[in-house]
């Protein structure tokens, strides 16, 4: 067997044993469900609770939003003449959309340099990390998933500035956004793998 044939035979294993779970659990709807399929959820939620004090069905509420639990969602790409591709939308990426640069902020903020966004322990504590800052700079409880959200898509500056007030649509997915960590919230409270 030549060198390079069996280069390429270890190559392929490795790219098939690598990689995880990134599709997204079935049943968005149910909390209960989503933690029976990732069980690994329910440690990275409860850490960020106790650390950041940001309740678990609000983290959910905003994953789901941003990147409905896959790993390593991306914006979609933008085209040229609607065929030549351009890059994407932005650098947004993993469970919590986290922008380059505001993950980047995070990791100096808090030291864990080796934190990666399509991680659920490091997406869900960047999580708390911004949430606590949105709490600080605007005032937003961490119990208020629906301006949370708003801050947390538009930035802090942004969200002082009531960016999101001349964006319907926006208005209309933080309600989503708040109806949905409520839905989580009464499911989470008898959900027993949660306890």
């Amino acid at each position: 067997m030549s060198r390079h044939f069996r280069a390429l035979i270890v190559l392929l294993l490795v790219a098939a044993c690598g990689g995880g779970n990134n599709s997204a659990p079935r049943n968005l709807n149910d909390a209960c469900s989503i933690l029976n399929q990732r069980p690994q959820f329910v440690r990275a939620f409860k850490a960020t609770e106790r650390r950041w004090r940001v309740p678990a069905h609000v983290q959910m509420a905003i994953i789901y939003q941003e990147s409905k639990f896959i790993a390593n969602a991306r914006t979609p790409h933008r085209y040229v003449l609607g065929v030549l591709p351009m890059g994407r939308q932005s650098s947004a990426y993993g469970y919590s959309q986290a922008l380059d640069a505001t993950w980047d902020g995070y990791k100096r903020a808090t030291g864990r340099w080796s934190a990666d966004r399509d991680d659920i322990f490091d997406a869900t504590d960047f999580m708390g990390w911004y949430m606590n800052e949105t709490r600080e700079r605007n005032g937003i409880a961490l119990t208020d998933a629906r301006n949370q959200y708003l801050a947390y898509h538009e930035g802090h500056t942004g969200y002082a500035r009531g960016t999101y007030r001349n964006k319907s649509w926006l208005m209309r997915v933080s309600g989503e956004v708040a109806s949905r960590a409520a839905m989580y919230q009464r499911q989470l409270a008898s959900c027993r793998r949660y306890r």
